[in-house]
């Protein structure tokens, strides 16, 4: 052979050598499994519109069924609370939740679910895909082999229901309510006595007397638990949750496993569900509280704004204290008020100049 041969065919021999992964890789199929937070048939987390399983479905149709998932409720796998670190120790791919569950791993965490105070749905949707909030989100479950996605989005949630209407601070003092994360803290401060309660909890808890009060999620999901039969306030007021954002995290060695058109596909689906299912909830909200005003006697009225005050200021000073103890919180938080800053200065000029004139015009 010639020299010109032997480079013909050796330029031929890499080129089949390049492209074999490439068919290899289309034609490889990856079963996988996700385990959740919530219950098997939980509405708008399990089953509905943006949920986990339209989740699976959207990834299972766009791939081809070349990335099938197995779905898991809490439960029936593993316990609900154990998502993480299954996730993390590799025994399952993938986990659906809300990250402020996850605050006992890193404080961090409650900034991508909810802040009391914080951003809502639109202000979140900025922060993380073009404020550096879905980078920190990374950087901070790195060390813990995940790959975090924004899945998901309740809008505004209630501050919940009451046997007694909240019409001053003292009010809270001895309170017994169930409410989760970082505003059972702030309420702690109080005088409140948090109570800590599954979804299937609540209502009886709430009929017994347990509890005093309850917060949940908002109109559609807490109609659903009954609560408007044992407590006929409900304080509206979103200052704990002005948005609550689901999250998927991935196994870090399974999601570089995937190649680059399945992971594009995931991305896009989490994307597509973190909209619908927010869109869901603002239809379902509104119906639903327009049937319970009407027709069960709830008396719908926000928190006294001393109240609302009192309830700020102990935030700032828990958020301060946590960003103090850890430099990666440090960084989250200073990035989320940042942005909030200059979120609020344009909504001011915007969302704020609609609300206040041209829809009540």
């Amino acid at each position: 052979m010639n020299r010109r041969s032997i480079i013909g065919a050796a330029a031929g021999g890499l080129a089949g050598s390049l492209a074999m992964p490439a068919v290899v890789t289309a034609q490889t199929t990856f079963n996988w499994r996700m385990t959740s937070f919530y219950g098997p048939q939980a509405a708008f987390y399990s089953v509905g519109p943006g949920s986990a399983r339209d989740l699976i479905d959207r990834i299972q149709r766009m791939s081809n069924n070349r990335l099938r998932i197995q779905f898991f409720g809490a439960g029936e796998l593993i316990p609900a609370a154990e998502g993480f670190d299954a996730v993390s120790s590799g025994v399952v791919q993938m986990n659906y939740a809300n990250a402020y569950f996850w605050t006992g791993k890193t404080f961090a965490a409650q900034y991508f679910t909810a802040v009391p105070f914080g951003l809502n749905f639109q202000g979140t949707n900025g922060w993380m895909y073009d404020g550096g909030g879905l980078d920190l989100w990374r950087e901070v479950y790195d060390r813990f082999n995940l790959v975090p996605f924004l899945c998901g989005n309740t809008g505004v949630q209630m501050t919940g229901w009451f046997r007694r209407p909240i019409e001053r601070v003292e009010d809270l003092r001895g309170l017994k309510m169930r409410i989760p994360g970082l505003a059972g803290r702030v309420m702690q401060a109080f005088g409140v006595d948090v109570r800590l309660l599954p979804a299937g909890e609540i209502f009886p808890a709430l009929e017994r007397g347990v509890i005093d009060a309850a917060e949940f999620v908002g109109p559609f999901l807490d109609r659903q638990l009954g609560l408007h039969r044992v407590a006929k306030t409900y304080h509206t007021t979103g200052w704990h949750e002005p948005a609550t954002a689901s999250e998927l995290i991935i196994n870090k060695a399974a999601w570089n496993s995937l190649p680059n058109e399945l992971k594009a596909i995931v991305e896009n689906a989490c994307a597509a569900c973190n909209a619908i299912s927010e869109g869901w909830c603002q239809k379902n909200n509104a119906d639903a509280m327009e049937d319970l005003i009407r027709n069960h006697g709830v008396n719908a009225i926000p928190l006294p704004d001393e109240v609302v005050a009192r309830l700020r200021a102990e935030t700032t000073r828990v958020l301060e204290e946590a960003a103090a103890r850890d430099p990666l919180v440090r960084r989250v938080h200073d990035s989320f008020m940042a942005y909030k800053a200059r979120f609020d200065a344009w909504a001011n000029y915007s969302e704020g100049v609609y609300h206040n004139t041209v829809r009540r015009a």
